[in-house]
């Protein structure tokens, strides 16, 4: 199991009363979850949405941490039009508490962030994909297979995030 420590949180924006923190969570931050917080990030923009959100991801292992997405998983981002840019990082202890919403890909990453959890947590944990209009809970590691891997993901994260904005009130 993945062990933790705490750090200094990112400020990617300022905070308000009114603002929804959500960070995406796979294995190594390099594929998934940081195409579904680029595909958030994209979603909420074009929503006009973008100031109610802070927006992030990271991984529950730290292999990748620093590194630059996967340029698979980027360029399918940028072949739909959707930005990527992030560097990897490993979830922290204050992201318990940070977030609201702490989505992950699979039931792995589920159980190694409930591992990882403080006693005392604010945030709401849970798959990305049980948003999945079409009941495809798994958002599928990508990593080792053929590209049509990363063009699933980037439609399921589309649809999850639709559905979840929609739970939140946003259309």
């Amino acid at each position: 199991m993945p062990t933790i420590t705490p750090t200094t949180m990112p400020t990617t924006m300022p905070t308000t009363m009114s603002t929804t923190k959500v960070l995406f969570v796979c294995l190594g931050n390099i594929c998934r979850s940081t195409m579904a917080e680029a595909v958030f990030k994209h979603a909420v923009e074009k929503r006009g949405i973008s100031s109610r959100f802070e927006v992030d991801s990271a991984g529950t292992a730290s292999y990748h941490v620093g590194q630059n997405p996967d340029a698979r998983s980027a360029e399918t981002c940028r072949k739909n039009g959707v930005p990527m840019k992030h560097r990897a990082r490993q979830v922290h202890l204050e992201d318990f508490t940070h977030y609201d919403h702490i989505l992950c890909m699979d039931e792995e990453n589920l159980r190694d962030l409930k591992d990882m959890a403080p006693k005392k947590y604010t945030a709401t944990l849970k798959m990305f994909g049980t948003y999945d209009p079409k009941g495809d809970r798994i958002i599928k590691d990508p990593y080792y297979g053929p590209q049509g891997g990363f063009e699933r993901n980037f439609a399921q994260c589309t649809r999850c995030t639709d559905a979840f904005l929609e739970s939140l009130g946003f259309e």
